[in-house]
């Protein structure tokens, strides 16, 4: 029998210590969370501390999959995970696959732009150079920050790894913005994602610099900068003579895990200082303040969504990989020696397909990471997995062909007990991908009746 607290806290408790306050894990001296399926009143699911939340992570790639290697030829529960969804063999139960989803405004309009503004959105992309944007409407996740947001200190929290491109391509007559977001607060604004994990951890630490001279310079800023643990260790001492052994060791390990994601941006972000050093593709484009590594700004930025959802900081997420038309060079994965977007122009040759497949692969193995690491926090008798909903996709199917059906789309999680998992679901063809939206508005507990194009919920998405 577990050795519980000795006294209950609030579910909204920090560590507090020299104008910071680090938010903490579900613990069970906050009592036991109900999970969202077992609500009798779909309204409870907006009310703070009575359940255990559900949160929506979107995971965004460029370029399109060799759907060879992506659909199963199996639909239902009996189905064989093909090549490149391999890295989720340990996580098929708590994953659903979905195909023969459809954006049909993105028929019209270019190979890339008017696939990527309005993945979340499912509307028409307006062709512009910049003075009258539009994708049509809000996008998923900022529809479901006006509903939640409310109730976490971040309504939502957008993340990414390369800086925003303004311009127009000239190839096409767009305007590059549309390649640097997914999420729209309106048709015609999107939302900042944050490219610096730095930033993104003091705004998740909630650090309040107050009496510093704001006009110091940046190094000298930093080089004085403490661990932002630090500075509420003797908060998080107190609290943890008042826990049961059982939130010790939970509370114990989710510093431990605070304070590695501080260190690797510590160490990721200041000049490399080692003599020698292995060769590593540079990203494309790097930002100030961003890793040096590609791979490791993406797993640092996928961590910290992690630690948002972990902490209840937020309940709604996106990431970007990279933008689209991304060039990034991925020679760092084995068999690999060329740029994303190159490859993704396959063309039909073997040699090509083969590279372009290893890097779907290795964007489904960050996604198994996410997912293998939020199936092992624990929040009552659920996990951080069994609450969430979290979206991989792409605005289109196969790279070479630009096509916008058939959209290579994988749904971790169980939102709360609402969805099933464990299964390909494959539907008619030329289904909108809204469809999934509106079921996943309902996982989130604001049902809709309508939502883009959709023509309503996709039913086998849910719990019998």
């Amino acid at each position: 029998m577990p050795h519980t607290s000795r006294w209950s806290i609030p579910r909204r408790t920090f560590l507090r210590g020299a104008g910071v306050a680090v938010a903490l894990p579900w613990l069970e001296a906050m009592g036991s969370p109900v999970k969202a399926a077992e609500l009798t009143n779909p309204a409870d699911a907006l009310e703070a501390g009575k359940y255990a939340p559900v949160r929506f992570g979107c995971l965004f790639f460029p370029n399109g999959v060799w759907k060879d290697a992506w659909i199963p030829k199996q639909a239902g529960r009996d189905f064989e995970l093909p090549d490149s969804l391999q890295p989720l063999t340990n996580l098929k139960e708590h994953v659903t696959i979905l195909s023969q989803l459809d954006k049909r405004h993105s028929h019209e309009g270019d190979g890339h732009y008017a696939k990527t503004a309005n993945f979340l959105t499912g509307l028409r992309v307006e062709k512009t150079t910049g003075k009258n944007i539009s994708t049509g409407g809000v996008s998923l996740d900022q529809y479901m920050a006006r509903q939640v947001g409310h109730l976490t200190p971040l309504p939502s929290l957008e993340l990414g790894i390369d800086p925003v491109i303004s311009g127009i391509d000239s190839n096409v007559g767009y305007t590059r913005l549309y390649g640097s977001h997914i999420s729209w607060q309106t048709a015609e604004r999107p939302v900042a994602k944050e490219i610096n994990p730095r930033t993104v951890f003091d705004r998740l630490m909630n650090v309040q610099q107050a009496g510093k001279n704001r006009g110091q310079a940046a190094s000298s800023r930093d080089a004085d900068r403490k661990s932002l643990l630090d500075f509420a260790m003797s908060d998080a001492r107190r609290l943890r003579q008042q826990l049961g052994r059982d939130d010790q060791f939970k509370l114990d390990e989710y510093l431990d895990s605070v304070r590695a994601v501080e260190k690797r941006i510590e160490f990721f972000t200041q000049p490399d200082p080692r003599v020698w050093h292995p060769e590593t593709p540079q990203a494309e484009m790097e930002a100030p303040g961003a890793p040096r590594d590609y791979q490791e700004h993406v797993r640092l930025m996928i961590d910290l969504m992690i630690l948002a959802f972990q902490t209840d900081s937020t309940r709604v997420s996106s990431f970007m990989f990279a933008n689209d038309v991304s060039g990034h060079n991925f020679s760092f994965v084995d068999g690999v020696r060329g740029s994303h977007h190159e490859l993704s122009h396959h063309e039909g040759k073997p040699e090509k397909i083969e590279q372009y497949q290893k890097i779907n692969r290795w964007h489904v193995s960050q996604f198994s990471r996410m997912l293998e690491r939020m199936s092992q926090i624990r929040e009552g008798e659920s996990t951080l997995l069994d609450n969430s909903m979290i979206l991989l996709g792409c605005g289109m199917a196969d790279g070479n062909a630009h096509q916008p059906d058939n959209l290579p789309i994988v749904v971790g999680g169980h939102a709360g007990g609402r969805f099933a998992g464990g299964q390909h679901i494959a539907s008619k063809p030329r289904t909108p991908l809204c469809n999934l939206y509106v079921s996943m508005l309902d996982g989130m507990g604001c049902p809709v009746n309508q939502f883009g194009d959709s023509t309503g919920p996709i039913q086998e998405v849910f719990s019998a």
